[in-house]
């Protein structure tokens, strides 16, 4: 493929339209084109004088200002020039031996006073520095960079790196762009736009390692109209080039270098790829790929399943971090796999003394975010919680209580004793607790059916309810805490304090839920029992829907499954509420339902109703008779079945 008759003309074109680059040739003849720029030696803290350059001689090929010289940030490099290739130029080379002993950017400065530089040592010089500053801390690398930034040497490097781009090997050229941005030299200035420049010119001379290293340097830039171009030209290059990449680390650096606007056919031509060279990943690897692939937004079932497998065989080879990462990418990807959200779990309740309250609720954080509920290791963490409960942050809490709440964890005979010791955190917290931190505990709470009193009596004062109306207006999500804490109150009828006997009328009203009538089960449910006993799409106080409501005579006890002298009892109810519940109201791979089902159907069954819930996944699966069988198996139960209908586990175990 012929870049230049593919789409490189068009790339010209818009870059020439940049001022900077109206006139190649002169570039390439050292032209004296200068732009206004500021070296990091201006910081009036350290009380120099300020120097702008006007000529040549005096440009600075770096931008920055004072407050970026504290707070320059270090991006992490993705590929970086081999250690094994310095050093054996190293034993050829008087000036490799003396670069690869630098420590810091201002040693490799000093050494170039002590040998000329030339055109083959730009890119190790430039490599080394940066690989120097990988090794030290945030605030060593702050310093450092600042001694560099002041360092006379560096313009002189910079401006020999201006000069001498044109002549550079294409692996030098990109090493040299990737170490120069990562060290935070601005991407405005007059060395990094020419080594843009030189890299559109040759783009189609690279070969798939320099195309590696500038995917891992374009990926990280900010975007802007050079940027964007030099991306889609990478993008139309690679489209033929995907056949000759035979390394997992560098297909890696190019899927997240696409991003996810590129065209579907290259990211599922990437995928494959990778597929095809599933049995060379390495325990990295397979945690890489699903990060990857999450820079594609591309859910790769076949190659997510390989790499799921892949860690949940070797899952205690990997540190905390990689299997957090593995799980968000997850969530972004909306891909679940119930061996690997298991292996995880298992693993972490079999290490659970070695990970602190933080790494315990990250994980717990992101699980519940999956919907899927780690028993093993929520009991784990209830009884620390209870032994220690003074150890939770205000943030741990909050976090705690949504996890615990949400996924409607049962913890039987320890449930007294955790709702105690939360209870108690909380209550610690309260003169330091905004009223939505207090809304959503208490919330929490609720869906537990815990209502602590001193806790609510802060709630209901009125400056606090007031607050929370007012930022109700603007929260659609704060309105409807309010509101089922509400009717939470009102239903479950707790013990208050005499002080909150009378609960404040809130007059909430909030948007009705965007959802409609299971049509299916509509139309079955009007084939067992008729037209006219059926009312679809029952909206319930502003917030439960009910896909349908069936009213039943008041002499039909037979009807019920119950006798003549049980037909005035709540169980013969005269109106069913049939709930049709989707996969996302139970916890993921099991039929255990989570908060938001509980208290929907315990509420309707306060209001009166006999609630009836229908899993739709198990439902889909069914013909037509066994869908009508199994509605008429669920709303009339038989009499020695009227108790809690058991739901079997049809759920697949991967999404």
């Amino acid at each position: 493929m012929n870049m230049y008759k593919s789409g490189l003309n068009m790339l010209r074109c818009a870059l020439r339209s940049t001022p900077l680059w109206k006139c190649d040739s002169l570039l390439r003849t050292q032209t004296s084109l200068c732009y206004k720029s500021r070296s990091f030696a201006v910081s009036s803290q350290l009380g120099r004088k300020s120097t702008r350059g006007q000529t040549l001689k005096q440009v600075r090929y770096y931008y920055q200002s004072e407050e970026d010289v504290l707070n320059v940030k270090i991006k992490r490099a993705a590929a970086s020039p081999e250690t094994n290739e310095l050093s054996d130029k190293a034993e050829r080379t008087p000036f490799y031996a003396h670069l690869q002993n630098c420590s810091c950017p201002t040693d490799v400065l000093d050494t170039l006073k002590r040998f000329p530089e030339s055109q083959q040592h730009i890119s190790s010089i430039f490599s080394r520095m940066w690989e120097s500053l990988k090794k030290m801390t945030d605030e060593q690398r702050r310093c450092e960079l600042q001694l560099m930034f002041e360092h006379p040497v560096f313009e002189e490097v910079c401006e020999r790196a201006v000069t001498d781009a044109w002549h550079m090997r294409n692996d030098d050229l990109a090493y040299s762009l990737l170490a120069i941005v990562n060290m935070g030299v601005a991407q405005n200035t007059r060395v990094v736009q020419t080594l843009l420049r030189v890299t559109q010119e040759r783009l189609n001379q690279f070969d798939i390692r320099s195309l590696s290293v500038l995917a891992s340097c374009i990926r990280e830039m900010e975007n802007s109209s050079n940027i964007q171009a030099l991306r889609e030209a990478f993008r139309l290059l690679l489209k033929d080039r995907v056949p000759e990449i035979q390394n997992v680390f560098v297909l890696q650096s190019m899927m997240r270098t696409v991003g996810k606007s590129s065209p579907i056919p290259l990211k599922k031509e990437l995928a494959t790829k990778a597929l095809s060279l599933a049995d060379e990943f390495s325990p990295p690897n397979t945690q890489y790929m699903f990060s990857s692939l999450a820079a594609m937004g591309l859910n790769f079932k076949p190659l997510l399943d390989v790499c799921s497998k892949k860690i949940a065989e070797n899952v205690h080879d990997f540190p905390f971090s990689r299997l957090l990462s593995v799980l968000k990418s997850c969530h972004e990807l909306h891909y679940r796999n119930y061996h690997l959200f298991s292996s995880i779990s298992e693993y972490m309740a079999n290490t659970f003394d070695m990970w602190s309250n933080r790494q315990v609720i990250l994980f717990l954080v992101t699980f519940e975010n999956l919907l899927f509920r780690p028993v093993v290791l929520l009991d784990a963490f209830a009884e620390r919680i209870i032994q220690k409960s003074d150890s939770l942050t205000l943030k741990d809490l909050l976090s705690v209580l949504k996890v615990f709440s949400f996924l409607n964890h049962d913890l039987k005979e320890k449930k007294t004793q955790f709702l105690a010791s939360v209870t108690m955190v909380l209550e610690s917290y309260l003169p330091k607790m905004s009223p939505t931190d207090l809304l959503k505990a208490i919330h929490c709470l609720g869906l537990l059916e815990h209502f602590p009193q001193t806790p609510l009596e802060k709630l209901l004062q009125k400056d606090t309810l007031d607050q929370l109306l007012e930022k109700g207006k603007q929260s659609v999500k704060i309105q409807r805490w309010l509101l089922t804490l509400d009717l939470c109150l009102r239903l479950n009828k707790p013990q208050l304090l005499p002080s909150l006997s009378s609960i404040p009328d809130l007059h909430i009203s909030v948007p009705a839920p965007a959802v409609t009538a299971n049509q299916e089960v509509l139309s079955a449910v009007r084939s067992i029992v008729g037209n006219d006993a059926v009312q679809d799409s029952v909206l319930e106080h502003s917030i439960y829907f009910i896909d349908c409501v069936i009213t039943l005579p008041h002499q039909t006890e037979e009807t019920c499954g119950l006798s003549a002298e049980d037909s005035g009892s709540p169980q013969c109810a005269q109106r069913i509420a049939v709930v049709c519940a989707p996969h996302t109201s139970f916890c993921f791979g099991t039929t255990h339902p989570r908060a938001s089902l509980v208290v929907k159907l315990s509420h309707l069954e306060k209001l009166g109703y006999k609630p009836v819930m229908v899993p739709v996944l198990e439902l889909n699966s069914k013909t037509e008779e066994e869908k009508i069988k199994m509605l008429q198996e669920l709303i009339f139960p038989a009499q020695e079945s009227t108790a809690t209908q058991e739901i079997q586990n049809n759920c697949p175990k991967t999404e």
